[in-house]
């Protein structure tokens, strides 16, 4: 059996999503694909729309056989970090032949070409990059700059703007240093950019339309990170926006959509934010330091300006300067609200990443896939949360703090919904006939 393997958020699931499942089954001639699924929280540095039971269940619906978890301290991590979970976690399972990803361009001949050149680090390419680093730019910068220099090729300044393009270097990268012998491809993506928040005929982005669910029945605030976040506005009803979003999204997704609205979702950073401002308070400028991603400077800054964290978006546009963009402070903000600490990356990083397999969803159909895991996997196969009592003391800290992260976001859920808390440990796998 082929199986091509697919990283995903599914926030929402979309027609562009289904796409890009059919596609890389027809490219690549898998029998089965396999997707690697951010959990309740997202690499943009925010929570997921709705909860992950949810999400992996309308790709199951959609047809995916088999959905597993991205722990939430690489789901939210910066490009690299998710991509080196992500491909470590199909690397592990010891069974697939190849995965696929979306990016603008649509060339993987120059992804890998620029993936190349990160690795191996030519002394020229150092050079460059010392250099601009030297002149005060942030490292992303400083590598753009450096790589574009080093090609002397017009077609990277937009190569390199572009996430999913950035997003594909990371895999590339990651499968080269595990020396994987997994293939890898790409598909460009149709009609809709990442950011594009306004619909398209048909392949709409998740971002489109989680605005556009941003409105829908009574009164709610815009989506974070939206420039009227902080609006009110008279609302269209759920029906009126489930029929705009009949053209965007599968069928299946459409019930789902109705079924637990303002029941189980949408869920928005803005939700969070008296917890962190509760966190902020107990932390000083070394404790932040110790967090993912926080540097002195963004840490002085952070908490200088706490007195002014109003929202999460608002505090993020408060904070976000030149060289430190909105996303990387909300990636910020919830390593601080999650524990997601330097010391625990690195533990995992000489670790090999991932310590565990956690299936989300199953079709019926995809039992023959959990076979052939468990039967190649070096890694341990979790389907229930008592089983992460055999896993290394890693793996316990890095379960420990996925359960923490869908806790927390459950308690949010049942804060704004007034529904029953569903602990995670009662969570049991989607499985769809």
């Amino acid at each position: 059996m082929k199986i091509v393997g697919l990283i995903a958020e599914y926030n929402p699931f979309h027609n562009g999503h289904l796409y890009h499942i059919r596609k890389a089954k027809e490219i690549t001639g898998a029998d089965a694909v396999v997707v690697v699924m951010s959990g309740d929280f997202v690499q943009r540095g925010a929570p997921a729309i709705m909860p992950k039971h949810i999400r992996a269940e309308v790709a199951l619906e959609a047809g995916v056989p088999l959905v597993l978890e991205l722990p939430v301290c690489f789901s939210t991590g910066s490009a690299e970090y998710f991509a080196e979970g992500a491909v470590s976690l199909l690397e592990h399972l010891g069974c697939i032949d190849s995965i696929c990803f979306g990016s603008e361009c649509g060339d993987y001949g120059i992804l890998d070409e620029i993936a190349c050149v990160i690795t191996e680090e030519p002394e020229k390419y150092k050079e460059l990059l010392r250099r601009f680093l030297s002149q005060g730019a942030s490292f992303p910068l400083a590598r753009q700059w450096a790589l574009k220099e080093y090609f002397q090729d017009e077609r990277l300044s937009e190569v390199l703007e572009q996430p999913n393009n950035i997003l594909g270097i990371e895999y590339i990268k990651a499968l080269r240093r595990k020396k994987s012998g997994m293939k890898a491809c790409t598909i460009k993506r149709i009609v809709s950019g990442y950011h594009d928040e306004s619909l398209s005929s048909g392949y709409s982005s998740a971002s489109a339309i989680r605005k556009l669910l941003a409105h829908a029945g009574h009164s709610l605030s815009l989506e974070d990170g939206s420039a009227e976040s902080t609006g009110m506005f008279d609302e269209p009803s759920l029906s009126e926006v489930l029929m705009r979003l009949e053209q965007e999204v599968p069928r299946s997704c459409i019930r789902f959509l109705e079924d637990t609205h303002h029941i189980r979702y949408p869920v928005y950073a803005n939700d969070f934010s008296v917890l962190l401002g509760y966190k902020l308070l107990t932390e000083t400028s070394e404790s932040l330091t110790e967090y993912l991603d926080v540097n002195e400077e963004l840490a002085n800054r952070i908490l200088r300006h706490a007195g002014h964290l109003i929202t999460i978006d608002q505090f993020c546009q408060f904070l976000k300067t030149k060289d430190i963009t909105y996303s990387r402070i909300s990636r910020c903000l919830f390593h601080i609200l999650l524990d997601i600490r330097k010391s625990h990356m690195e533990d995992y990083r000489k670790a090999g990443y991932c310590q565990y397999a956690r299936v989300l969803g199953l079709r019926r159909d995809g039992q023959k896939l959990l076979s052939l895991i468990k039967k190649y996997s070096d890694t341990p196969l979790i389907t229930r949360l008592s089983h992460a009592d055999a896993l290394s003391d890693t793996g316990r800290r890095m379960m420990a703090g996925d359960v923490f992260a869908a806790n927390l976001y459950e308690r949010i859920v049942t804060e704004k919904y007034k529904e029953p808390f569903i602990h995670e440990y009662t969570q049991q796998v989607v499985v769809v006939r």
